[in-house]
Formats: C-alpha cells, structure tokens, sequence
C-alpha cells in the first residue's frame, strides 16, 4: 500500500510556521494557543441568540415555565467561555508589552460585563429591527417569520452583539462574530458601525457598512448597497491611516434602494430617498429624492443637480 510522506510534511509546515512567526516577532508560547477560537466565538453567539428569543431561537423542547431558568443558564456559560476569549485577545494586544495577568483579567471581566448588562438594551434595539422589517415588507407575514426567516435580522443580532464587544476595545472578538454573520447572510457590517434603532435591511445580499458608518433611526436599505470609503490617507511612511472618519453619515428616516454605492464622509439629510444604482460621493440634503437620472425637488428641502 502507498504511504503518504507524512513525517515530511509535518516537519515542512513547522517550518514556514516558525519562519511567519519570526517575522511577524512572535514567540513560541508553551501555554497553548495565543489567539481567540472563531469555534468557541460561534457557540457563544449561538447561545446568546437563543438566551435572548428563547421561545423563537432556543430548544424545541423549551417551555414557558422554565424559560427563565434556561436564559440564566445560558448567559452564564457563555459569558465564562467569552471571557476566557477576551484573556487571549488582551493577551494578543499586548504581546509586546506583556500586561500583569491580573490586568488582563480585570480589563476581560469589565469587557464581557458590559456586554452581560447591555443584553436587555440589545434584545429590546433587536425588537424594533424585526418591527421595522414586518411593517417595511409586504411579504412578511408575523414577526416570527421576520426573526426566523430574514438574513437581515440575523445579521443585526451578530452586529449589535459585536458592537458591545467593540466599543469595548475587543475588536477581533467583534470582527469574528460580524464575520460569522457575513458568511451566513452575504450581509458585511463592520463591528464598528454605529446602526439606530428600527434598521431593516430587505433580502440583503451585497450590502456592504464599513467601520465609521454612522446610521440614524427608521432607515432602510436593499441588497447590494454599499457605504463604504472613497479613499484611503496614508501616513508619512505610506501606511494606511486606521480609524478615521471615511464612511457615509445616513440620518433618520432614509431610504437606499439596491445597488446604490455612497462613499466617502458625506451625510444623507434626514428624509432622503436614493434611488437604485445610484453612485453617491456627496452629501445629500434633508428630503431630497435622488435617481440615475436626475435628482427632483422634495417640499421640504432644496436637492440641487449637482448631486448626481
């Protein structure tokens, strides 16, 4: 029988890990692995969308008298499997510097504690997201169809999770956990995105938010739109220049119909409607109406030809 060179290729692999990791100035630590597990990630976000739809996302065998009991029982475990994913992450982020394991863990325990006490703030922005996709479509027959069925709700549910996780400076955490969603739903939101209440992405496919993207209340996009950067400063060494403002403003009560591409910081006025495949690189005022073809005058505001 053939045999395979086994013992070669392992040692080969070896090899070009200890190589990547000498240019990348890494040591090889015995204590195991050095960066958090997308694995352990899916389970939490797993368990916390069940704890918080328990009769809509959570066992079938669950029933209302013991609802209270399962919530409790799953929050907690997965925030302790969080929390060892905020120690590595921690860990990572200051590799370089080496922190007191001591710091590491109160700056994880802080981290997974916000998230814990934001979980009713989340479920209760959720609530308005799936209300805003039943009354926005036609076709959605209850609520519970919406939280079952639509890609878009789905992806908010991974967003405003990793935004916590974000805003609370563990940004590979919350990437994991949006990218978790991007390959469920084709729907990219970066975990850095700051996204209102009653946000309604229909069908979704293709739409695309990056990181500084900053959405008010009551907006609604279709597939295949994208608010993304018109460019890219770099610094004195020709260095992309991380985490400045470089993604659309949209205020409330928008509406961004498929295919449109908004790019750069500009600002959707309150109101404004952006027809299909529309490209936008300018700001938009409040109530304008904005098409391939022209741009039209609304009662309530001035939207000048320039626009398109």
């Amino acid at each position: 029988m053939a045999s395979f060179k086994i013992d070669s290729i392992v040692q080969s692999l070896s090899d070009i890990r200890m190589a990547w990791r000498t240019s990348q100035g890494r040591s090889r630590e015995p204590g195991g692995r050095e960066l958090p597990s997308r694995q352990a990630l899916a389970k939490v976000m797993d368990a916390l969308k069940c704890a918080l739809f328990p009769m809509r996302l959570g066992p079938t065998d669950l029933r209302h008298e013991s609802e209270n009991h399962y919530v409790g029982h799953t929050i907690d475990s997965a925030l302790h499997t969080l929390l060892e994913q905020a120690r590595l992450e921690i860990r990572h982020q200051h590799r370089h510097q080496p922190l007191d394991d001591s710091d590491i863990e109160t700056r994880a325990f802080l981290a997974v504690s916000h998230l814990a006490e934001r979980l009713p703030y989340i479920r209760n922005m959720l609530d308005s997201d799936v209300l805003a996709a039943y009354h926005g479509d036609p076709a959605a027959q209850s609520v519970d169809e919406v939280l079952l069925c639509y890609p878009g709700v789905q992806a908010m549910i991974n967003h405003r999770v990793a935004h916590e996780l974000y805003l609370n400076k563990l940004p590979l955490l919350a990437r994991i956990m949006a990218e978790m969603a991007h390959a469920e739903t084709g729907i990219d939101i970066h975990p850095g995105a700051s996204i209102g209440r009653s946000f309604f992405i229909d069908h979704g496919t293709g739409v695309v938010i990056g990181e500084t993207t900053i959405i008010g209340e009551r907006v609604r996009i279709y597939q295949a739109v994208t608010l993304g950067a018109k460019s890219f400063p770099t610094d004195e060494d020709g260095s992309l220049q991380k985490g400045l403002p470089r993604h659309p403003v949209v205020e409330d009560d928008v509406v961004i119909y498929a295919g449109a591409t908004i790019l750069g910081r500009v600002t959707l006025g309150k109101g404004c409607v952006i027809g299909g495949n529309v490209w936008l690189t300018q700001n938009v005022p409040a109530g304008c109406v904005v098409t391939q073809a022209r741009s039209q005058d609304t009662p309530r505001s001035n939207c000048p030809d320039s626009i398109i």
